[in-house]
């Protein structure tokens, strides 16, 4: 049997969370080959006997008691036979993560699982947090963006202090609920349809992570375009965005902004 690279994903992410025991098994046998293993930091699962004994101990400490489940984040990238992608272990009621980790497949000619590599550790959480973050920055949901943030942000905009009068978001944050208004604000003086962007590199070092790319964005009041270069400093601690140091070309920003 043979998947999209899609289908297989949601496959795998959804097989943690099955609460039916045949089903699961079904899924299982699917999805991995006979001799499949599974290697995480420390152990090996290793046939279907012992993943199926592996998916179905995480399920039930996990999702069982109905605190959390496993999502995919939006982060596939593929290589001849490989996969890679970020899996999440959240809140069943929503919010940060409380644990990621990136997977590595390799498949064999049927299209089954053959590897299936977990890495996680401080720098894979760090960029799965990213990860998810530049996913809800996409999508300009405040409330989303903001629950990936720690109660206490170290928030900085590389603005002066006086900031513009054109632009009331630019001003000191320190709280979540700061973030969330943060974001709402930005939206009510752009179009948010006409919003856009690129993160042309991510950089992670342990807790840190450096995001270089560009924003598009359309000034409400005046309907003026602009693309702006920009950084992102993020640090990431217990799986919340604990530090958010931006610096873009204010100059283009303020132009734009002054009509």
């Amino acid at each position: 049997m043979t998947f999209t690279t899609q289908d297989l994903i949601r496959r795998y992410a959804s097989v943690w969370n099955e609460p039916d025991e045949t089903l699961r098994r079904k899924t299982i046998t699917e999805l991995w080959a006979e001799d499949a293993v599974e290697c995480t930091n420390t152990a090996e699962h290793r046939g279907h006997e012992a993943l199926d004994a592996r998916v179905t101990g995480a399920y039930e400490k996990f999702v069982a008691p109905g605190e959390f489940r496993f999502v995919a984040a939006d982060d596939v990238v593929t290589h001849h036979n490989a996969i890679t992608f970020t899996t999440h272990l959240v809140p069943a009621a929503g919010g940060v993560p409380v644990w990621s980790g990136v997977i590595f497949l390799l498949l064999g000619e049927d299209g089954r699982i053959r590897h299936d590599y977990q890495f996680t550790g401080e720098e894979a959480g760090t960029r799965a947090a990213v990860t998810e973050f530049l996913t809800r920055l996409t999508e300009g949901d405040p409330d989303r963006i903001a629950e990936l943030f720690a109660d206490t942000v170290d928030w900085q905009l590389d603005w002066p202090e006086t900031g513009h009068p054109a632009a009331p978001w630019i001003r000191d944050r320190s709280t979540r609920a700061d973030v969330a208004a943060h974001f709402r604000e930005l939206n009510t003086g752009h179009v948010p349809e006409k919003r856009g962007g690129t993160a042309s590199r991510v950089l992670v070092d342990g807790r840190d992570a450096v995001v270089l790319g560009e924003i598009r964005q359309t000034v409400r009041a005046t309907g003026t375009e602009y693309t702006a270069r920009c950084a992102l400093h993020l640090t990431v601690e217990g799986g919340a965005i604990t530090r958010y140091h931006v610096y873009e070309d204010s100059l283009t920003v303020a132009q734009a902004l002054a009509g």
